[in-house]
Parts: structure tokens; C-alpha cells; sequence
């Protein structure tokens, strides 16, 4: 998919800094994603990928900075505002309601959207039925058709395999109608088999969905195949920004995920890292 360079950017994160008592998790922190891309986020464990989520959706409060989603400043707004403004995400640890089914689990994403208040909800009046009736109907037609979990929309989540609750996660993500969808982890701890089906569904949410993509991710093949941009922070700062190609060959990148020594040699390491994350998935490096 071609993007536009002289379109402004849907997110633009500005020196974004995030303390927990003295330590500070993000320091400074700048990157933009471009409407329609996949950008990734990637790093060594703590070096506050999740923190950059956590800040973007309102659980966590920046000691400094901005962010301004498609012209709008999030400061200040609860994560149900974000919400609605078209901001989803799914969780690095699986974040869905173990007793409920995967249907009741997806309708749960659209209600920062819904029109109906609480009394009508309660008294289920004909408003509040053709609503549910229209959501229900949006939700099998094209979210559980398009995920292809239409066999298991009855069953309780807890039921489920891991690769098909972080199926279910997604499909909640995507009932929030989102404009940016924010991807934390999303093949962690998946067998082969799940990672391609879920980096066919990212592409096809980019392709046939027009959804912008942000994504934390430590599969180095699938981020250098799917990315248009890749964001690498390491100790809370950025420390290198660009194409996957660009960011692969960064001595600084190199460093921070092999540590110090030879910058040809730990390259080479870093690129067969990739060539066999690639290889595990079926993917070219």
C-alpha cells in the first residue's frame, strides 16, 4: 500500500516523557504514524514499548509532552474518550472475560459507541433492541466472518486455545470501529500456524478495513515484513526511527539488542536473528 508523504500524520507523539518515582520509563519520546501505515515499536525488554501504549490509552498520565490524535490533544481525555475517537487496542497479556462468550466478549468493544442510555438499556425498549439487533448483526457479519471464528462464537472464552483468545481480542478491537488500531504483542507465545494467520489478518485490516496500525512486537521477520516504519526505543528513548531496512542496518539497533562489541559482527547476528525469525514463520527475511 503507497502512503502519501505530504499527508499530516493520524498520531503525533512530541517529547513524551513518563516517570514512576525517580526512574523514568519514557524520556523525550517523539514519533509520528502516517494515516493508512503499519508502524512498529520495538525494543529490548523495558525499554518502554508498553509504557508508550499504556500513556497512548490514558492508564498511564505523561509527567511532559503531547500527543495529538488526528488534530486533537489526548491529554486530559479517560481512555473511554480515546475510545471513542477511534483509538483500540488489545493487551500483551490476554485482557478478555474468561466466563462470557466470544460473542458477548466482542460486543463489549462497541460500547463506547453505543446511543442508548442506561434506562433503556435496562428496560431493553425497542431503541435499545434495534441497536443490540444492529450490532449483533455488524459483529457476525463482518467481524466474526472476516476472522473466521464464526464455530466458536458461542463458546466461553475460556474454552478457547491461546491462538483463538488473541483471535477474540482482536475481533474486539475491531468492534470499536477503530481509525488507529494499537497492537500490543500480537503473535507473542503463537505456534507458526497462528503467527501467519494473524499477520495475513493485520495486513488485510490495513488493506480491506483502511485501519492504521501501531504495534509492539518482538518477531523480528514479521516486523520487517509487515512495517512500513519502525520505532526503536531502548532505555525509554528513541534511538533510531525509519524503514525496516534502515532500522536492521542501525549500529545503535544493533547495540541494543546484542550489546557492545564489534558492530559488523553483532550485525550479523542481529540480521540472522531475523533471517530465522523469518524462516520459523515461513516468511522471507
Amino acid at each position: 500500500m503507497s502512503l502519501d508523504p505530504d499527508q499530516p500524520p493520524m498520531l503525533q507523539v512530541q517529547d513524551l516523557t513518563l516517570a514512576f518515582g525517580g526512574v523514568k520509563a519514557l524520556n523525550g519520546v517523539s514519533f509520528s504514524v502516517r494515516p493508512g501505515s503499519i508502524t512498529s515499536v520495538i525494543g529490548p525488554n523495558g525499554a518502554g514499548k508498553t509504557s508508550v501504549f499504556n500513556t497512548l490509552s490514558g492508564f498511564y498520565t505523561p509527567a511532559s509532552g503531547r500527543m495529538v490524535f488526528e488534530g486533537q490533544e489526548l491529554a486530559g481525555l479517560t481512555p473511554p474518550r480515546r475510545a471513542a475517537l477511534g483509538l483500540a487496542r488489545s493487551f500483551q497479556n490476554i485482557a478478555l472475560f474468561r466466563g462470557m462468550t466470544v460473542l458477548d466478549n466482542i460486543k463489549l468493544g462497541r460500547h463506547c459507541h453505543l446511543k442508548t442510555h442506561a434506562l433503556s438499556a435496562l428496560f431493553y425498549t425497542p431503541a435499545a433492541r434495534r441497536e443490540e439487533n444492529e450490532l449483533r448483526r455488524e459483529i457476525e457479519e463482518r467481524i466474526i466472518d472476516f476472522l473466521e471464528i464464526d464455530h466458536i462464537r458461542k463458546a466461553p472464552v475460556s474454552a478457547l486455545s491461546y491462538g483463538l483468545q488473541k483471535r477474540v481480542e482482536l475481533a474486539r478491537a475491531l468492534a470499536m470501529r477503530p481509525k488507529l488500531l494499537l497492537l500490543d504483542e500480537p503473535v507473542a507465545g503463537m505456534n507458526r500456524e497462528e503467527t501467519e494467520d494473524m499477520a495475513r489478518f493485520i495486513l488485510e485490516v490495513r488493506r480491506e478495513w483502511g485501519v492504521t496500525v501501531l504495534m509492539v512486537e518482538h518477531d523480528m521477520g514479521m516486523v520487517m515484513d509487515l512495517s512500513d516504519h519502525v520505532v526503536v526505543l531502548n532505555f525509554g528513548q528513541v534511538i533510531a526511527s525509519g524503514l525496516p531496512t534502515e532500522v536492521q542496518a542501525n549500529p545503535e539497533v544493533v547495540k541494543a539488542y546484542l550489546g557492545a562489541g564489534d558492530v559488523a559482527v553483532l550485525r550479523e547476528r542481529f540480521q540472522k536473528v531475523s533471517r530465522d525469525a523469518a524462516a520459523k514463520t515461513g516468511r522471507l527475511p
